[in-house]
């Protein structure tokens, strides 16, 4: 953790300078300042773009009754990559481009879930810690008993089995 720290606060600044310079160099002082704000202009037009068809795809998984997990992901790429865009420098522009890009955002996202998706799983199907150890999903072992849980059984009814003043509520 210490060593992601480092490279992020010490060894992209130093790296995000050092491309500004040599661009500066070989372009002009004024050419890579424009370059710099058309960059973080397109990237933000591009950043809206991208962030209304990743909501309009959540509405829609909602709509359709499924969760919304990888536009929730996209989501979040999307935000990281716009402000990765609106961040002078052109190594992070290239980071940010990448992951607004829906091709790249999809090899992002599979890299993402892959990575994490243990961590995922068990956090989800784990429940509370007991005194043995965490829940290991698939091990046969009972979640503990918790004073919220309520016992009893679940009835599926069609809406015009339920009477008027419960079908106006629904």
């Amino acid at each position: 953790m210490r060593l992601l720290l480092v490279v992020l606060f010490i060894v992209v600044p130093i790296a995000e300078l050092a491309v500004l310079i040599q661009i500066g160099e070989l372009i002009g002082v004024w050419w890579t300042i424009a370059l710099l704000v058309a960059d973080a202009i397109l990237g933000s037009l591009l950043a809206r773009s991208q962030g209304r068809r990743v909501w309009q795809r959540f509405n829609e998984a909602l709509r359709a009754g499924r969760a919304p997990a990888r536009e929730v992901m996209d989501g979040a790429l999307v935000l990281f990559g716009g402000a990765l865009l609106l961040t002078p420098g052109f190594l992070s522009d290239i980071l940010g481009a990448f992951l607004l890009l829906p091709p790249t955002r999809a090899f992002v996202r599979a890299l993402l879930a892959r990575r994490f998706a243990d961590r995922m799983v068990a956090s989800m199907t784990a429940g509370p810690r007991v005194a043995r150890g965490p829940a290991r999903p698939g091990d046969g072992s009972p979640r503990p008993r918790q004073a919220y849980d309520v016992e009893g059984t679940a009835v599926d009814s069609p809406p015009d089995a339920l009477g008027p003043e419960r079908r106006s509520a629904t």
